[in-house]
């Protein structure tokens, strides 16, 4: 089940970092990094963050989240993350699944590493394709894709 995320509430807030965390840990891992930006992100800066949570349950915990930002009828996919627990299950295609289905959108756009394969392979799985690389000044190379929204 996917429902909105208040990340607002404390309680709901550190759901969503303990999710984080333990996402991009294994991300940190994949990539071969020790310093990963999303990992240094703070309870604080999500609960006061303006862009719009939306968590995958499953047995009522939350095992994954998808964090977007709708600007100009772009989506910005900003974060797409799944508890380790929860990998294999399909659970990031679910919450990409229901952005498209659930937002009213032009164009999505989301960012990852270029090392992130995995991820790589999932978006180009929903038919983003890449459109940009480049190296941020944490210097790790990123790249982006986009789709267009036909309907």
């Amino acid at each position: 089940m996917i429902n909105e995320l208040d990340n607002s509430n404390v309680d709901v807030a550190n759901q969503i970092f303990t999710v984080f965390q333990n996402s991009y840990q294994i991300e940190a891992q994949l990539i071969g990094v020790s310093e990963f930006p999303p990992l240094s992100r703070t309870l604080n800066e999500i609960m006061n963050s303006a862009t719009r949570f939306y968590g995958c349950y499953e047995n009522s915990c939350l095992a994954g989240v998808i964090e977007i930002a709708i600007k100009d009828k772009r989506l910005e996919i900003d974060s797409l993350t799944v508890d380790p627990n929860y990998f294999k299950k399909g659970i990031a295609s679910q919450l990409i699944g229901y952005a498209f289905d659930f937002f009213d959108f032009t164009e999505a756009i989301v960012e990852t590493a270029v090392a992130n394969e995995p991820a790589i392979k999932l978006y180009k799985k929903h038919g983003f394709v890449e459109f940009k690389r480049w190296t941020p000044s944490h210097g790790i190379q990123k790249l982006a894709l986009s789709i267009k929204n036909t309907l």
